[in-house]
């Protein structure tokens, strides 16, 4: 049985905030994290996968440590993308509701600094930054942080080359006596490195059941692919998954722009997100599947960190990630809030070897996906077209004598038998079109 938060030493303005947000239960990196950053005063390293709850794990203790009665920068909280920096930035508006005089401020990189310059003039106690916008402030002599007790670098796994640029900039404008706290969903070399530089000697680590509390709630399966029908099947996956949210993951900016462009033609509600879109489409594209108004994201690795979104059933790792660390970001976006979730991975038959290489790695355990008979994808591309057709917009500028010539060769066909030749003809075609070159109806 879980401990409740009121055992961890979180004070009352905080439970209550917690209660309102129906958060009851704290999870075991919680648990572990809180007491210790409340009655320490050693550097933390908190080691757990995305989605169990790290935001809180060192959010709740700095909100309780700040003092509001000084109008000082008491604790900077580094992110590697603005949307991780504005999903923060709310959980710890929602967190510290009930604190009086609590001043939370967002300066992440992607809009203008000008507002964020103006902001930081009013009394502030905790900051969350990018790397890259910090540095700005700070050479601006926008931001002071003689009196910074709390350095967190969060998602860290993710920072690790921007850090190795930045952090020694950043360290040398905080007091000589302060306390970093650095968060992580895995344990690279370079984060090993990271920690011996410039974390003290007597640093505690934490680590949440490395093996289940990432992956709990999620079903990691994999799909064997010829390329040629590679589009075809996802297709036909996404037609099985209609009116959930989901995520689809591609290795590149140009993959993303390529397959995005496939869905919107087949009438499906998703949208791109990767880091060459200015940042108001990327947080209005954002904002839509936030609020559901688009079912489908698909994106680049860095520009989906921060999605925090409880209802994405599913993710789709439409290439193999290059690395072990982002396989877990990846899927660690569905099944969150304790919900089941699936995430596919589409392979080809070359890359089927290293399934066995990421199960021993990371501890988890694939099952196959059976792949759609051919007969099956070609019902599922007549019913995409189908769809195109249902959803294709009147052109009102062709001529009445022209739609009255066209209406007057199918005036005598019932809608059934309509239907009946229009299906035959979509048949015909596929079949002349397969004849004549191997390419599919659908463009890949």
């Amino acid at each position: 049985m879980s401990k409740p938060f009121s055992s961890l030493g979180i004070s009352a303005p905080i439970l209550k905030a917690l209660g309102e947000l129906n958060i009851v239960e704290p999870t075991e990196i919680q648990q572990k994290t809180i007491p210790l950053l409340l009655a320490e005063t050693q550097d933390v390293v908190g080691l757990a996968k995305t989605g169990t709850g790290k935001t809180a794990a060192f959010g709740l203790p700095l909100l309780q440590l700040v003092d509001t009665e000084s109008p000082v920068v008491q604790a900077v909280i580094l992110v590697p993308t603005r949307e991780l920096g504005q999903q923060i930035f709310r959980n710890l508006e929602d967190f510290g509701k009930h604190i009086p005089n609590i001043s939370i401020a967002s300066t992440c990189g992607g809009i203008p600094i000008k507002p964020q310059i103006e902001r930081l003039t009013q009394p502030t106690h905790i900051v969350v930054a990018t790397p890259g916008r910090l540095i700005d402030l700070i050479q601006r002599k926008a931001i002071d942080l003689k009196q910074t007790s709390y350095l967190v670098l969060d998602e860290a796994d993710e920072m690790v080359s921007i850090l190795k640029e930045s952090l020694d900039e950043i360290v040398a404008e905080l007091p000589k006596k302060h306390r970093t706290l650095l968060f992580s969903a895995t344990l690279p070399g370079t984060i090993k490195q990271l920690i011996q530089n410039y974390l003290n000697k007597n640093v505690v680590q934490v680590s949440a059941n490395m093996e289940t509390a990432g992956n709990q709630g999620i079903d990691h399966e994999y799909i064997v692919v010829d390329p040629i029908e590679k589009l075809d099947v996802l297709m036909h996956f996404l037609n099985s998954k209609e009116g959930e949210r989901g995520i689809i993951f591609c290795k590149t900016k140009a993959a993303v722009n390529k397959l995005a462009k496939n869905l919107a033609i087949n009438r499906f509600s998703s949208g791109a997100l990767h880091g060459s879109l200015t940042q108001g489409i990327r947080d209005r594209i954002m904002e839509q599947f936030r609020e559901g108004h688009i079912n489908i994201l698909v994106a680049t690795d860095l520009a989906a960190r921060g999605i925090d979104v409880k209802e994405i059933s599913y993710v789709v790792n439409y290439h193999l990630p290059d690395t072990y660390e982002n396989y877990v970001h990846r899927s660690g976006r569905t099944a969150r809030a304790g919900a089941k979730g699936l995430s596919l991975t589409v392979l080809q038959e070359e890359e089927v070897v290293e399934i066995p290489e990421f199960e021993a790695e990371l501890g988890i355990k694939f099952t196959k996906f059976q792949k759609p008979s051919a007969v099956s994808l070609e019902e599922n591309n007549m019913l995409l077209w189908a769809k195109q057709i249902f959803k294709t917009k009147p052109n009102h500028e062709m001529s009445a004598d022209l739609k009255t010539k066209v209406k007057t060769v199918f005036h005598h066909l019932t809608k059934d038998e309509l239907i009946e030749k229009l299906m035959a003809n979509y048949v015909l075609q596929n079949k002349v079109e397969v004849t004549e070159k191997p390419v599919k109806k659908f463009k890949k």
